[in-house]
């Protein structure tokens, strides 16, 4: 999507190592294999400027900014990952790996450990084993009166697809809780107004 809207270059980090093209010895089946990829936007941008987009083992360490309070580059640093006596893997950083990349636009995509905890625990919500909120199954309100759930906070880290249909669920909730009922679309499509909704609706007409 960068390089389709324009984008001089793009150059994007990668703390843990560059993946193996085979299963490793600690990732056996029925694991998820956890192999090195390329998709169709790192072969795009490959075809464009002739290299993989990716840097594995890098660690940003913090951002650069111009005169004008906008971001100018990133400091990065290499690290490596070895394993301790019990058999953990730990990072470290490579003395003397430095660099600062120049940019413009910085984008964060590392993935979803859950909701903003300090969220839930101001307002006092329930949360379920995995420290999502929890709401009834099938249902989007929370144990606090007026306040609802949906998407990744709602049932952790999924598809866009669900966190639409989930908004809109949610939506017809809230509708609900403030106005007694709610004409909007259901989960198997469009709900029709009650018969003394639509008279209602008539005799305003009138």
């Amino acid at each position: 999507t960068s390089l389709r809207q324009g984008a001089y270059s793009i150059t994007t980090f990668e703390i843990l190592p560059t993946p193996p093209n085979t299963r490793a010895k600690d990732n056996p089946w029925p694991q998820y294999p956890r192999l090195f990829k390329v998709d169709y936007g790192h072969e795009e941008v490959n075809v464009k400027w002739g290299g993989d987009p990716r840097r594995y083992n890098t660690m940003s360490k913090r951002f650069l900014g111009d005169d004008k309070g906008r971001v100018a580059g990133v400091e990065t640093i290499l690290v490596e990952w070895t394993k301790d006596e019990a058999g953990r893997w730990k990072m470290a950083e490579v003395p003397g790996s430095e660099k600062t990349y120049k940019c413009q636009i910085v984008m964060l995509a590392m993935g979803f450990l859950g909701p903003e905890k300090y969220v839930l625990d101001q307002l006092e919500l329930a949360k379920d084993p995995r420290g999502n909120i929890k709401t009834p199954s099938g249902q989007y309100a929370s144990n606090i009166p007026g306040v609802f759930a949906a998407g990744d906070c709602r049932r952790g880290q999924s598809l866009v697809v669900w966190g639409i249909t989930e908004g809109r669920q949610a939506a017809r909730e809230v509708d609900t809780f403030l106005m007694g009922s709610s004409a909007l679309p259901g989960p198997a499509g469009v709900i029709l107004p009650q018969e003394n909704l639509i008279d209602q609706i008539m005799i305003q007409g009138c």
